[in-house]
Order: structure tokens, then sequence, then C-alpha cells
């Protein structure tokens, strides 16, 4: 027992607030529970027939698959993960998800990296050592004083990011600035010298300073005295590192299985704390997840209490399988709290399933992961000790002003983080790169806008300035750590999350569900991806340009889960136009310039309507621009021959030296594809190159290209072809605009 707080027994979760009913997830699609030895049974049998998965893939001779993880849906369903060699060298960012039926049928695939393996040779023309002196300089930048790796330079093939290629992975030890443990893994090319990337193998965090209360801990007796060593949960055991920075320290021991004082003046109430929040993160994943420890295997990691002096932080360290946790400044504060345990615990999950690399969109991601488990933890456990929020180290007090160290309603409150994606996010730290995705866990779980919720008051905004619709704290869980476990891989981005969760919502509540939409919608309120319907789903056509006095023909594409005829209105339609009420088809000839906002409300046999706004603008023949469109809609089919879609262009002489290209293309991965702009005497512009690494959806850009040395009159062409196999897309419309 300890001797601090009020809590006795096992958690039990609180209930949603609010008194949301949450949907109920399809049981079928959730993880079963699996003992460490039919989790070995599974392993086994996949890697028996890896070689047939790698045929079944189209992999190439050289590229063997090694299982890492297999999880197993309640319907049988199978999800395993594999790491890739290359000629027997490993391969980093080559991981993949394989799904497959009960009766061992693969489904689908989703892979870190999309492009076949191709290497034209593993003997490197760069030198190992001078890899590893350009590694120690990369540490030292980082605070470490390591005159040598840790780890010699090995050889791999880095498909993290742009081609695949030979390279070295160095891992650099020492400590960084603040005495965190440095594990600097420091990616080389192998022929060049020239550094590819570098992550951080030590995951860190903080959190709450206050204890959890009078709890019972699992504990164990040997040779007369009691041990922090939890049999029942794998063996889990707390050391008392008595602040050195090495080793696993002394196992806590006590006469009595009595912990602590409740006060930092006897060493045992950190190392209860860290205990008891190592014991409540187990039970969780177990009871919520069905996961048996955070390899999924029965093994317990083990928690190291007091390291160093005056150190504010924690972390989870790979090599050691191990949380350690600092006592804060001035030894006073020690960052042993449910959410600190449960966040660092929750690092190892995420290294033993996604395991997304700590750098980049990636490494936002990881962090995000560890707090929304922490929050989701501390929830579950309801102690009134330390009761749930939304709230990341509220009461560490590092800034000696009671002020939480990240807010998930709104993460900018921090005066760090980032509320919202934006193309340069995965440039910032990691702990505030992890802000838009926490901020989507807040609104997923509670919704946009003001509220009270346990005692605390929140007022989360949107980046579209439209509300978002809680699907409930306990599913916007289950759908991030099916998402984690069975979709996302180490190359995992914002985009590509929001495609793990929804496919996620998709196998627990149904695709189009009210569930799987308000998760999607989450998303598009952080700025990623657009708004989903719950009933009419009405496909933006994109901004519209016309010339005056020229006939156009515009379909606008709507669907419904109901049954039945849609109805189609319009407003604000340039004069001269208007829409069919039964098909979508706005038809007419624009009579006047100028720009309208128009609105298209589609109703469907239920009365339920969905909408789409876009800007319609009408040039003059000569002036402010000829323009010249095409929107009738062109299939992109997918790896397949290029397609093109044309325009006639009418007007005399050549073209302009600033001739804008406009395009506006739907496509589940936009890096797939290569666009050229082809004029009417065959020259040929390259508007956007395939991009195996450009993983978000659609290209709606304009493009300028010089002109001026083509005639102007007769067919151009928008050329498109989809390069890589997985994905598809169609070309909407594309217009020419002469200045």
């Amino acid at each position: 027992m300890i001797a601090v707080g009020v809590q006795t027994g096992s958690a039990t979760a609180r209930p949603e607030p609010g008194g949301q009913k949450a949907a109920k997830a399809d049981p079928g699609a959730r993880p079963a529970l699996l003992s460490p030895s039919q989790r070995a049974e599974l392993i086994r049998n996949a890697t028996a027939t890896r070689a047939r998965t790698a045929r079944t893939l189209g992999l190439g001779s050289g590229e063997q698959l090694v299982v890492k993880d297999v999880a197993r849906d309640a319907d049988g369903t199978l999800h395993t993960r594999y790491e890739r060699t290359y000629d027997g060298l490993p391969v980093l960012g080559g991981d993949l998800v394989v799904d497959a039926t009960a009766g061992g049928k693969v489904t689908t695939v989703a892979k870190a990296n999309k492009a076949r393996l191709a290497v034209p040779t593993t003997t490197p023309s760069f030198a190992a050592s001078a890899a590893e002196k350009d590694a120690v300089k990369s540490a030292a930048a980082q605070g470490s004083t390591a005159t040598r790796a840790d780890r010699a330079p090995r050889k791999v093939i880095w498909a993290g990011h742009g081609t695949p290629v030979l390279a070295y992975e160095t891992v650099v030890g020492g400590l960084q600035e603040d005495g965190t443990p440095n594990q600097l893994h420091v990616i080389t090319d192998a022929r060049t010298g020239k550094k590819l990337f570098e992550f951080q193998g030590v995951k860190t965090g903080t959190g709450n300073t206050e204890y959890s209360g009078k709890v019972t801990l699992g504990t164990s007796q040997s040779g007369g005295q009691y041990q922090l060593n939890d049999a029942s949960r794998g063996g889990h055991k707390t050391y008392n590192l008595n602040h050195g920075s090495s080793g696993t320290g002394t196992l806590f021991t006590n006469s009595s299985d009595v912990w602590g004082d409740g006060t930092v003046n006897d060493p045992a109430t950190a190392g209860a704390d860290a205990h008891y929040g190592a014991q409540l993160t187990w039970d969780y994943y177990k009871t919520v997840h069905n996961r048996s420890g955070i390899r999924g295997d029965g093994v317990g990691a083990y928690s190291r209490v007091h390291y160093g002096n005056s150190y504010v932080n924690a972390f989870w360290d790979d090599g050691c399988f191990c949380m350690t946790y600092g006592d804060g400044s001035g030894d006073a504060h020690p960052l042993t709290a449910i959410d600190v345990a449960a966040h660092e615990m929750t690092h190892g999950v995420t290294s033993a399933t996604a395991n997304l690399t700590y750098s980049g969109e990636s490494g936002g991601l990881n962090e995000a992961t560890s707090d929304m488990m922490a929050i989701a933890v501390k929830w579950w456990a309801n102690n009134p000790a330390d009761p749930g929020d939304y709230m990341i180290g509220k009461k560490i007090d590092i800034n000696g002003n009671g002020t939480p160290l990240r807010y998930m309603d709104q993460p900018s409150k921090d005066g760090s983080s980032k509320d919202s994606w934006y193309a340069g996010v995965g440039d910032v730290d990691v702990h505030y790169s992890s802000g838009p995705a926490n901020h989507w866990f807040y609104l997923a779980s509670e919704g946009s806008g003001p509220k009270d919720i346990n005692g605390t008051h929140y007022d989360s905004p949107t980046s579209d300035g439209l509300p978002v619709t809680p699907v409930g704290r306990d599913n916007a869980a289950n759908v991030w750590y099916k998402a984690l476990t069975e979709r996302m891989t180490s190359t995992t981005d914002y985009a590509g999350a929001r495609d793990a969760t929804l496919w996620a919502a998709g196998q627990l509540f149904g695709v189009g569900s009210d569930t799987y939409n308000n998760v999607g919608n989450a998303w598009a309120a952080i700025n990623v991806g657009s708004r989903l319907s719950s009933g009419v789903s009405v496909t933006s056509p994109g901004d519209q340009t016309s010339i005056v006095n020229t006939p156009v023909s515009l379909q606008i594409k709507a669907t419904s889960p109901t049954t039945g005829s849609l109805s189609y209105a319009a407003t604000g339609l340039p004069a001269g136009l208007s829409i069919n009420a039964s098909t979508g088809l706005i038809t007419g000839t624009p009579t006047a310039t100028g720009s309208s906002a128009v609105t298209v409300t589609v109703k469907d046999a239920a009365g339920k309507t969905g909408t789409v706004s876009f800007t319609w603008t009408v040039n003059a023949a000569d002036g402010g621009g000829t323009v010249f469109e095409n929107t009738t809609p062109v299939a992109i089919p997918d790896a397949g021959p290029a397609v093109t879609s044309p325009v006639t262009v009418t007007r005399t002489g050549n073209g302009p030296k600033a001739l804008k290209a406009t395009v506006n293309i739907t496509h589940t991965y936009r890096g797939d594809l290569q666009i050229d702009l082809v004029a009417p005497n065959g020259k040929t512009w390259r508007l956007k190159s395939a991009d195996m690494w450009d993983s978000a959806a659609n290209v709606k850009e304009t493009y300028t290209v010089d002109a001026s040395a083509v005639a102007a009159k007769g067919t151009w062409k928008l050329r498109v072809q989809d390069m890589y196999a997985g994905d598809t897309g169609t070309v909407n419309s594309w217009r020419l605009t002469f200045g």
C-alpha cells in the first residue's frame, strides 16, 4: 500500500461528460485479447508464410519481410506489421501493414513507402568513419559531449524520405543539453556523405506532480522484504536511481507493504507514484484495448525515479524498455503523476506498433499519441486526487504560475504549440507540432465551442470556423488506437493520420456513419482534409471562371445514403445561368462580368441537405485576361496511361510570357501524379513531377509558364498520368488564362 491518496481497488472509467451517448462500435472490428502464447503463434505463422506474402505483394527478389507484430480483431481479421530488408540490409521507412481475412486472404496493404526498392549498389563509396565523425558533430549541436558513436555506422537502405538510397545509420549517445540521455540516429548517404535525416531515439515528456492518493499497488515479497515488483503485470519493477543517470539503480524494497509518506522527503513516494501510474496504464490498455503489455507479449517494462539532479523531465527509452523520471526544479517536484506514466509507456506502445519516426510530422504524431492516451488513462482511472481533464502537466508548475504544459482544447495557449496543420508544422519541435493532433483529439472527444467539463472551462476554436460534433472520448481513443496499431507506419504524416483514423472509424462504426463523418470533421477543423456530411455529400467543383456571352455547362455531383432522388437549388449564380433542379446541371450563357459567391444546396428524400460554396468569375473576352476552360471530368486510371483534357483557344498571336494554367484535380495521393501542359505545336511544360512522398490529397494549383514563343491559337492539352499503384482520381476542370 502507498501512504498517499484516497483511492483503493481497480480503476473504473468515468462516464462521458455531459451525458453524451456515444455510438457503439462494431464488436467484430475491436481488437481481440491475445495471450502472449497466442500472439507468439501468430507471429510464427506469419514468419513461416512471409515469402509467400512477399510474392503476393509483388516485392522484388532482393526484398524480404520481417514480422514485427500481429494484431487480430474479434472477427478474425489479421493485421500483420512487417519491416523489410533489401539484400540483407534493413530498410528504414520500408515498413508495411498487411490486412488479411481469417482465412489468410490479403485484402489491403498500408505502406510507409509506396515505391519499389531498386538501389544500384550496396557497396558504399563514402567512408563509414567519416559518417561517424559527422554524426558526432550533429549530436554535439544538441549538447552531447560524446566523442564517438555508441553504435558504429551500419549500412541500411534509407526509404524514409525521397528515393530509397544506400545509407549509414549512426547512433550517438551522451547527454542532451537538459540532461536527457542522447540517442541521436543520423542517416548519411553512403555515396555522397550528405546527411539525409536525423531523429532522437529517446522520447521525452512531462506530467502532473501531485500524488494520486492512497492506492493499492502490485508488489511482491522476497526474503521477508516487500518489493515494487508487480508480478501480475509482467513483472514491472520500479527502481531508485538516487540521482544517478545510468544503470537501473536499486529496486525499491521495504520491510512493510507501505510506500512513501506523501512528501518528497521520502524517496519511496515518487517510486510509488510511478509504480501506480504504470499499473494504471497497463490495466487501461488491457481492459480497454485488449493489449497485454507494451509490446503485447505480456512482458512488463520498468520504471526509474530520482534521475539526475533538478531534472525537469521524464522519458521513454526503447533501449532499456523503461520509463525514467526526474525530480523537477530543486528536486522538489517529481514528475511521477498518472499522465506522465501513461505518456511515457505509450511511447513504448507506439514504438512496438507504428514506430512513428521521432522527427517532423510523424514525430509530432508520436508525441500527440502519448498525450492522447495519457488523457484517456487519467479519465479512465477516475482518481479524485487527480481528476480527468484535457491538460498535460497541469500541476507540475514549471513556470511557477500553476499553468499546464499543454492544452488539448487550444494548444496555442502554451505559447508554442500549433492549433492547426500548416505546411511547415513538421519543422517545429515535436512537442509543439503535436498540437494539431492533440486539438483533433479534444474536438473529436468533446466538440468545439465553450463548455464546462468536470469542473474546468474549455472553449475550443476551429480553423474553418465551423462547429464539430463530438464522437465521445472513448470512441476517439478507440479510433486512434486502432489506427495506430493496424494502419499507421513509421512515416505517417498528418494527412496519413487522417486517412488512418477514417479507416479505423469505418471499420468500427461504418463508412459514412455519423461517427465516421464527425471524425473527419474534427480533422477538417484543424485544417487537414475537407468536411464530411452525415446526410448529403456534395462534391466541390472548385472555383469557376467563364467568359461573358460564352455558353457554360457544369455538373454538380452529390450522393446520399438515403435511397430516392435528389433535388438541387443554387443561389448567387451569374446572370444568365441556372441549375436543373432534378439533375444538378448548371447551364446557360453569362451575360455580365463580375464575381459571384455561389452556394448549391442538395436535398435528399429524407429531407437532409448538403451544401457546397465556390466563386464564379465571369471575365470579358478581352480584358482582365481571356480565359479558356474545360469543366468535363476525366478519370485518372491507377498507374495507367496518361489522360488528356483539351481546351480550344481562339485567341490570335503568341501566348503571354506569364500564361496561367489552373488545375482542379481530386486524387487520394497527389504524389502519384505527373502533370504536363502541351501546346498546340507539341511544346510541353512539366507543371508537376510525381513525388512518392507527397501523400496529401488533391491538386488545386495555378502554374505559370512562358508561352511567348508559342502560337496561342489551337488545342492545348492538360496531360495527367498516375505513376504509382494504389490511388485514383479525377481531373475535374482546368483553365488557361491569357493576360
